[in-house]
C-alpha cells in the first residue's frame, strides 16, 4: 500500500516541476542607443505570467551641444520563437528629451529645448537561464527634426 503512494507523490511532484514557469516578468537594464537616444536606463515589466504585452520607462541622457534628459516610456511585445529563450521584440515608444544646461532666460530653454520623439522598435531579444537578458534592436527614431535611422543595445536583468 505504501508504494503505490510514494510512487504518486513522486510522479506528482516530478510533473508539477515540469508544470513551474522559469519566466520572469521584470527587466531591468541598461540601453546604450535605442529609445533612450543615447543611454538609458529602464525598467520593463512583463504584463502576464508569460511573454507578450509589456510596458517599459527609464530615465537617460544624450549630449548634442548641450546635456539632454531623457524619459523613454513604451510598450512591447515578445513573440516567443522555437528556442523558449528567444524573442523578436515588438515595441512602440515616446521619448521625451529635455535640455540640461542652465542660462538666464530657462523659459526659453524650456520652450525651445524640450521635444518629444516617436521610437518604433524591432529587434531580437535572448533570456539566459541565469536570469541575464539581451536584446539587439533596430528603433528609428522620428521627431520634430525628422526621421534619423537608429538602434539599440541592451544588456540587463530579469526578476
Amino acid at each position: 500500500m505504501k508504494r503505490p503512494i510514494l510512487i504518486i507523490a513522486v510522479l506528482s511532484i516530478v510533473f508539477l516541476s515540469y508544470g513551474q514557469s522559469t519566466f520572469k516578468p521584470n527587466n531591468l537594464y541598461l540601453e546604450l542607443g535605442g529609445n533612450g537616444l543615447w543611454t538609458s536606463l529602464n525598467y520593463e515589466r512583463q504584463l502576464t505570467n508569460e511573454p507578450g504585452l509589456g510596458v517599459r520607462v527609464g530615465v537617460g541622457f544624450y549630449t548634442e551641444n548641450a546635456f539632454y534628459l531623457t524619459i523613454p516610456v513604451g510598450i512591447n511585445y515578445l513573440f516567443r520563437l522555437k528556442d523558449n529563450r528567444s524573442f523578436i521584440d515588438a515595441g512602440l515608444g515616446t521619448t521625451w528629451a529635455g535640455i540640461g544646461k542652465i542660462s538666464t532666460d530657462p523659459l526659453k530653454n524650456a520652450r525651445e529645448f524640450n521635444f518629444v520623439n516617436f521610437v518604433p522598435s524591432i529587434g531580437y531579444r535572448r533570456e539566459s537561464s541565469g536570469n541575464l537578458m539581451w536584446r539587439v534592436s533596430l528603433t528609428p527614431v522620428a521627431n520634430k527634426f525628422g526621421l534619423v535611422p537608429w538602434f539599440g543595445i541592451s544588456m540587463g536583468k530579469r526578476f
